[in-house]
């Protein structure tokens, strides 16, 4: 359902040219969710409906200045009582514009956050594998120890710690 929501919304801002202000106002509004326990509350809880979804939603689109094209998809999911979907929307919509840009995207796992100049690094090798122009997006799980996953398109890479000593554990007990 997501991915439908998310082609629809493409398909409108590239024939009316606003792919890029779009996505500005999707990534604003994700912003927004990610540091408010409250509007993520409302998006979240079927307690709500359509009627107050769609009130609360267009007094925070219009606190945060988020008009135009995304204001008017994200008042439109309220109303037909997706907004819990908005996300996963939000995110098929990136997936979408950076394939129309030639872009590739890749979910890079970590223990604890990156700094800048690793990330960088991240994606030129990335960048350098590919062929393509990678937009990473890192993600920290202390529980892989240490080292990273990387997964790009279908594929994916696991060079966590965990990973290694669970085979090491796993080729220790063959052995025993």
């Amino acid at each position: 359902m997501a991915g439908r929501y998310a082609i629809a919304l493409f398909d409108l801002a590239r024939d009316s040219g606003t792919i890029d202000s779009v996505s500005r106002d999707l990534a604003g509004f994700e912003a927004m969710l990610a540091g408010s326990a409250d509007l993520t509350r409302l998006v979240r809880s079927p307690v709500f409906d359509a009627e107050q979804q769609t009130k609360a939603v267009t007094a925070v689109l219009a606190e945060a200045k988020i008009t135009g094209t995304a204001a008017n998809f994200i008042k439109l999911v309220a109303s037909n009582r997706r907004l819990f979907a908005i996300r996963d929307m939000i995110r098929d919509y990136r997936e979408l514009v950076a394939r129309h840009n030639g872009e590739l995207t890749a979910e890079v796992t970590v223990a604890e956050p990156l700094a800048d100049a690793h990330k960088t690094e991240i994606k030129k090798a990335l960048d350098a594998v590919t062929g393509k122009n990678v937009q990473v997006e890192v993600q920290v799980d202390p529980a892989i120890i240490g080292g990273l996953v990387v997964k790009v398109g279908s594929r994916m890479v696991d060079g966590s710690l965990r990973t290694k000593l669970n085979a090491i554990k796993h080729a220790m007990k063959e052995v025993g």
